[in-house]
């Protein structure tokens, strides 16, 4: 590898105080123990109030976010971060907080004429058999989480409004989406480059937090088995849904393909998991890079 000492000392920012801190923490220990394979000076900061102290304390000259959720993905600390000075990995103020948001995440989609299951914004008001009618089954989700907290599968008015209020246990707003039924692919995006994509199949309901993070029986296919011009039509697909946002650096597309083998954009995840069950570092292999590889070629983009 090329030399190390062109990123000085970086921070490995990971735990916080969102919903996904464990998975974080989980993450930014695998990232830690890479980037110091590699022969970065690299230290960990399990995130708190007094992390711009830290960061000016241990004269921290780059970030690598592995904040997963909000205070992490949603531009806040990428704010901070600007303010002081110091280079981050990972997409920027805007970009970050527009991902995070499902529902406008889905309005730039739709204006920019790219397929997303229809939506809406839920609240006490909703025409919940109203909804059911035009919807059919609905998938129900806090607006400002990850790794499918707080997430339901309904199919009928009651079921709906339990959803409802399940997911407004974690967030304040709540959205609903058309479900597509059928295959569900994630492609990773590093440095502009499309990334294999990956086929993941589960015997859960749908890919929920224990799919991703606990069970031993989800498969994962990469690179995902597809007609060469489907699996072009996909990365197509993605890096166009990437750079609407406005996203840099690296990210992680989420998308459905119906019976009719059309592709629907789900959401993009700017700071993706990078634990031993995570997607990425899966897809990195199997395009022939390293785990100390992947980790060196993202923080590549804090340059």
């Amino acid at each position: 590898m090329s030399d190390m000492s062109r990123f000085g000392k970086v921070a490995v920012l990971m735990g916080g105080k969102s919903a996904e801190r464990e998975i974080s923490l989980l993450s930014g220990r695998a990232v830690l123990d890479g980037l110091v394979r590699a022969g970065v000076d690299a230290i960990g900061i399990d995130v708190d109030d007094n992390l711009p102290a830290q960061l000016l304390d241990k004269k921290i000259d780059r970030v690598f976010n592995i904040l997963h959720g909000r205070g992490g993905e949603d531009g806040k600390l990428q704010g901070m971060l600007d303010l002081m000075g110091i280079p981050y990995t990972g997409s920027g103020v805007l970009a970050s907080a527009l991902a995070m948001d499902k529902v406008k995440t889905k309005w730039i989609w739709q204006h920019s004429g790219l397929p997303t299951p229809a939506s809406a914004v839920l609240d006490e008001a909703t025409d919940w058999q109203g909804l059911v009618d035009s919807f059919g089954e609905l998938v129900v989700k806090p607006s400002h989480e990850g790794s499918s907290i707080g997430m339901s599968m309904v199919a009928d008015a009651g079921a709906l409004k339990a959803a409802f209020d399940k997911a407004r246990g974690f967030d304040t707003e709540v959205m609903a989406e058309q479900r597509i039924r059928g295959r569900e692919f994630t492609v990773p995006i590093i440095r502009g480059e499309v990334f294999p994509a990956i086929e993941m199949s589960t015997h859960h309901e749908f890919y929920d937090y224990d799919a991703k993070y606990k069970s031993n029986d989800t498969k994962y296919r990469c690179p995902a088995p597809l007609s060469d011009e489907k699996s072009d039509e996909l990365a197509r697909l993605c890096l166009r849904a990437f750079e609407v946002l406005g996203a840099n650096g690296w990210g992680r597309v989420d998308v459905m393909q119906d019976g009719d083998e059309n592709f629907w954009l789900l959401e993009l995840n700017t700071v993706p998991g990078m634990t031993d069950h995570s997607l990425v570092p899966l897809s990195a292999k199997t395009n022939g890079l390293s785990f100390e590889q992947l980790v060196v070629r993202i923080l590549e983009t804090s340059l």
